[in-house]
C-alpha cells in the first residue's frame, strides 16, 4: 500500500496521501485498493477527528490507469468481448471494488477534505467528490471523462453530483466529458473553495473542526450525508447495470480505439431510443 497511499496521524487528524506521483496519481487495481485499505483502516482510528486526501506531485488523481483499457484494446483488435468480472456483482458491501474507492470516504465518521490541484479526471473526479468538503488550487482542471472512453461515471458518487449541480449541467458535462477549471466547478457547486494551496487550507479547516465537539461533528456528517444515502443500494446497482449493458461491447471498444488511434469514432446507432 505504502507505493500508492501514505498516511500521516498528527493531532487527531489524518492525512491520506496518494503518491503515484510518477502516473498522475492514476488510479490502477493497487491504487484504489490501498484508498479502500485507508479508508477502512481509518474508519476503526480511535480519537481520529478528521481527514485530509491529497494527491502528490502535478495532480490529484488523473483518472484510471490506461493499462486499464488494454483488454478493451486487444478485444478491439481481435474481436472478441475482454473476459471481465460482472460490475453488478457486490464485492464490498453495497458496492463493487471501484465504487468503494470513492464511497469508503463518505462511510466514515469524522468529516473528510479533499484537497486538488493539477488534475482530477474521472474516477479522480468520483474520489474527489467522495469527500464532504473539496477544495482546490486555481486552474485545477477537472471533468467526467467516462465518456471518452465510450463509458458512464460509475464509481459511487453520481448521486452526490446530482445533489449539488443543476441537472442539465451535469448531464451536459458527463455527456460531453468537456473539462472544465476551478472557478467553474466552483460555480457549479462540486468545490467547497478555491485556495492557493489547498492542502494547508485543507489541514487548516480540519484543525478547526478537531477543536470542536467530536459527537456533533459526526452527527453533522450523519445528518447530512443520510438524505443523500438513502436511495445508495439502488444508485449503485443502477450504475453497475447500465455500465455492465455498455462495457466491452461494439460501440465502448469503438470509442476507445478512436481514442488511442486519435481518430474520429464511428459508432453503431442504437436500434430504439426507448428504454
Amino acid at each position: 500500500m505504502q507505493d500508492r497511499v501514505d498516511i500521516t496521524i498528527e493531532d487527531q487528524i489524518a492525512h491520506v496521501r496518494m503518491v503515484r506521483a510518477d502516473k498522475m496519481n492514476a488510479l490502477d487495481n493497487k491504487m484504489m485498493k490501498a484508498l479502500i485499505d485507508a479508508g477502512e483502516r481509518l474508519k476503526d482510528e480511535a480519537g481520529l477527528r478528521a481527514i485530509v486526501l491529497s494527491g502528490e506531485g502535478r495532480a490529484f488523481c488523473a483518472g484510471l490507469d490506461m493499462s486499464n483499457f488494454s483488454a478493451t484494446a486487444d478485444a478491439g483488435q481481435t474481436g472478441e468481448k475482454p473476459a471481465r468480472r460482472p460490475l453488478t456483482d457486490r464485492t464490498h458491501g453495497l458496492a463493487n471494488e471501484p465504487q468503494k474507492t470513492a464511497c469508503v470516504w463518505r462511510e466514515i465518521g469524522v468529516p473528510v477534505i479533499a484537497a486538488a490541484q493539477g488534475f482530477a479526471l474521472g474516477g479522480g473526479f468520483q474520489v474527489f467528490m467522495g469527500a464532504d468538503m473539496r477544495f482546490a488550487a486555481p486552474g485545477t482542471k477537472f471533468s467526467i471523462m467516462e465518456i471518452k472512453w465510450g463509458l458512464v461515471p460509475d464509481m459511487g458518487t453520481t448521486h452526490v453530483m446530482a445533489r449539488l449541480a443543476r441537472e442539465d449541467i451535469l448531464k451536459e458535462l458527463a455527456m460531453t466529458g468537456r473539462i472544465f477549471e476551478a472557478d467553474e466547478a466552483l460555480d457549479i457547486g462540486f468545490l467547497t473553495r478555491i485556495h492557493d494551496d489547498p492542502v494547508a487550507h485543507a489541514l487548516d479547516v480540519a484543525h478547526q473542526i478537531a477543536a470542536r465537539n467530536p459527537e456533533a461533528v459526526r452527527g453533522i456528517k450523519r445528518l447530512y450525508n443520510e438524505p443523500a444515502d438513502r436511495h445508495l443500494p439502488e444508485t449503485l446497482l443502477l450504475e453497475s447495470e447500465i455500465q455492465d449493458a455498455i462495457i466491452g461491447g461494439p460501440n465502448q471498444i469503438e470509442a476507445v480505439m478512436a481514442e488511442m488511434e486519435k481518430r474520429e469514432a464511428r459508432f453503431d446507432d442504437v436500434a430504439s431510443a426507448a428504454e
